[in-house]
């Protein structure tokens, strides 16, 4: 076989392969979750004064003593553009890691929280993790109620309304969205 008739083999298998792939499986499978689940579709994003503050499915870095916190990354949120997924790539027993948990675990004490869960400490593969532990939340609603002024009561029926479990609600442990729970403290149902 001549190298131009493989070139014009290989240039028409591609085309066939691309138009298999994208127009005739990845096309409707897209217009189908538009039809099907639309807001998951869209990236679950949130909107508050009519402008997308997040997303349900990404975490967000959120600081100061009237929210709820997120689990610890390796990613830089807040640059401006969409974070990258990557955890910290540090060893167990990396000694830079080792003094990250320590300082973590030494600010925790000092707010209050002497045995923090282990999400409080350990950031995740992907490093945008949006939820964290049923037990890590409560462990920051002392925090959150003193920088309110609000009764911890209060904090643990709104905790309660938004913990959900992974996988269909099936399995795993119960969990708290951080941006929705941030969401709900600044704009109380009525």
């Amino acid at each position: 076989m001549k190298p131009l008739n493989q070139l014009g083999q290989g240039v028409r298998l591609t085309v066939a392969l691309w138009l298999l792939t994208v127009v005739v499986i990845t096309l409707p499978m897209l217009g189908l979750a538009r039809i099907v689940a639309p807001h998951q579709a869209r990236g679950s994003l949130v909107e508050a004064g009519g402008r997308v503050i997040g997303s349900e499915r990404i975490g967000q870095a959120f600081t100061g003593d009237r929210y709820l916190h997120g689990r610890p990354s390796a990613v830089a949120y807040g640059s401006g553009t969409p974070p990258s997924s990557g955890p910290s790539n540090l060893a167990p027993g990396n000694q830079d890691l080792a003094r990250r948990v320590a300082a973590d675990a030494a600010a925790l004490a000092a707010a209050g929280i002497a045995k923090p869960a282990p999400d409080l400490l350990t950031s995740s593969g992907s490093g945008l993790d949006p939820d964290v532990s049923l037990a890590a939340a409560r462990q920051q609603l002392p925090r959150i109620a003193a920088a309110r002024g609000l009764p911890a009561a209060e904090l643990e029926s709104l905790l309660d309304r938004h913990t959900h479990r992974p996988l269909l609600g099936l399995a795993g442990p119960r969990l708290v969205n951080v941006l929705a729970f941030n969401l709900a403290l600044d704009n109380p149902a009525p």
